[in-house]
């Protein structure tokens, strides 16, 4: 079983249970969907595990950091597409398996055909939510459907 971490919406704000999180599941990749704020986050979290991240809306382009609106990597063969707001995406392309957004604070996990969409909720700020969030993606050595895991976080 290989574990990938998703956060999105940190706003400057990186809570240590966060970091904990990730570091007790062992993840072998961190994907961050924007709305990062604060260039040290990224680096933060690369200590535990390569980051792959994109522009928020509420993001600017950061010194020593070449992200974009749209990231795709692949993990263990399952192929992933990070973008802040799904909404902006459109059609989704046929050549993705998951596809990580974030911006509305909102946890989300639902299939659009043969593709998973989720949201880990915000790190940082829960806004209606009852607590912040991030989440665990499973991808299972037998090749099985990825599953998506919610980590409530201390509010």
């Amino acid at each position: 079983m290989v574990r990938v971490g998703l956060i999105s919406d940190t706003h400057s704000t990186l809570h240590a249970e966060a970091v904990d999180v990730f570091t007790a599941e062992k993840v072998v990749a961190i994907l961050h969907a924007g709305d990062i704020g604060n260039p040290s986050i990224p680096y933060e979290l690369g200590a535990v595990a390569p980051v792959t991240a994109v522009l928020g809306n509420n993001d600017f382009r950061m010194p020593g950091m070449d992200l974009d609106l749209i990231a795709r990597v692949t993990i263990e063969g399952v192929r992933f597409l990070v973008i802040h707001d799904f909404l902006d995406l459109g059609p989704i392309p046929e050549d993705v398996d998951v596809v990580v957004c974030g911006h509305t604070h909102r946890p989300r996990n639902e299939w659009h055909g043969s593709t998973l969409v989720v949201n880990p909720g915000s790190a940082s700020q829960r806004r209606r939510q009852p607590h912040h969030s991030v989440a665990i993606l499973e991808i299972p050595d037998d090749g099985a459907h990825v599953e998506f895991r919610l980590i409530e976080l201390p509010t």
